[in-house]
C-alpha cells in the first residue's frame, strides 16, 4: 500500500487516492470476492487495498451470484435489497406516513367516515336516533305522526344510509388492502437484507477466526522453535 504524507492511499483496483480510512486491507477480504476482483483485475493480490465503494460492488456481485444461485433470476424486490446493499442504504420505510402522502380529499373524508361508522359512537348515536324518531311518531305526535306506524320514511332513511355507507367501506378496505400489500413487502424486503446481512457477518467472521487462528499457530510454532533452541546443551 502506497501511503503519502497526508495520510491517503491509492485503490489498486478504481486507481483513485483516498484517505486511508476509507481503503480496506485485502486481507481482510473474503476469498470469494478475492477471487471476483481478480477476473477483473488479475494483478491484484491481498497485500493490495481496496476502496470501500468497489468492495461493496463486488460484495454485490457475490450476494447477486448466490441469490441466482438459489432462487434464479431475481424478482424487483429482491433487485432494491441488492442494490441497497451496495450502497449501504435501509430498505425499511414508514409505510403508513408515506401511503397517506398521496391520499385525495375525497379518500382521507371516506376513512374518517368508515372508521366513524365502525365505532360505538355511530352505534349508540344511531340507536337513540331510532329510538327517538320511533317515540316521536308513537307517543308524543300520535294524533299526526310525522311517520305513522310501520315508518316506512324510516325505512327509507336506513336504506339510503345503508347504500351510502356500504360503498364508502369498501372504498376504505380497499385502501387498507393496498396498505398492506404494502407493508408486506417492506417486511420482505428488510427480512431478506437482514438474512443476507447476517449471512455476510458469519462468513465474515469465519474469515477472521481463521486469520487469527492461522497467527496463533505460526506463533504456537515461534515458541516451539525458542523451546527447541532452549533445550539445546550449550
Amino acid at each position: 500500500m502506497s501511503h503519502s504524507k497526508n495520510g491517503t492511499a491509492t485503490c489498486q483496483v478504481c486507481g483513485k487516492a483516498l484517505p486511508a480510512r476509507e481503503l480496506v486491507s485485502g486481507a481482510l477480504v473474503r476469498e470469494p470476492i478475492v477471487a471476483a476482483i481478480r477476473r477483473d483485475h488479475p494483478d491484484w493480490s491481498e497485500a493490495l487495498p481496496i476502496c470501500h465503494d468497489d468492495l461493496a460492488r463486488y460484495r454485490g456481485q457475490y450476494v447477486h451470484a448466490l441469490l441466482v444461485a438459489e432462487k434464479g433470476e431475481l424478482s424487483e424486490l429482491e433487485q432494491e435489497v441488492l442494490q441497497s446493499l451496495q450502497t449501504h442504504q435501509t430498505v425499511s420505510a414508514d409505510i403508513d406516513s408515506d401511503f397517506e402522502e398521496q391520499w385525495t380529499f375525497g379518500e382521507k373524508l371516506a376513512d374518517r367516515i368508515a372508521d366513524f361508522g365502525g365505532s360505538w359512537t355511530f352505534l349508540i348515536c344511531f340507536s337513540l336516533f331510532i329510538a327517538v324518531w320511533i317515540a316521536m311518531n308513537s307517543l308524543v305526535l300520535y294524533w299526526r305522526p310525522v311517520d305513522p306506524f310501520p315508518y316506512i320514511l324510516l325505512n327509507l332513511l336506513l336504506s339510503c344510509l345503508a347504500a351510502i355507507q356500504a360503498p364508502i367501506i369498501m372504498m376504505s378496505q380497499n385502501r387498507q388492502e393496498t396498505k398492506d400489500r404494502l407493508r408486506a413487502r417492506n417486511d420482505y424486503q428488510v427480512n431478506l437484507k437482514a438474512e443476507l446481512e447476517i449471512r455476510h457477518l458469519h462468513e465474515k467472521m469465519d474469515h477472521l477466526l481463521s486469520h487469527q487462528w492461522e497467527r496463533m499457530i505460526e506463533i504456537q510454532e515461534l515458541q516451539l522453535d525458542l523451546l527447541n533452541e532452549l533445550r539445546r546443551p550449550r
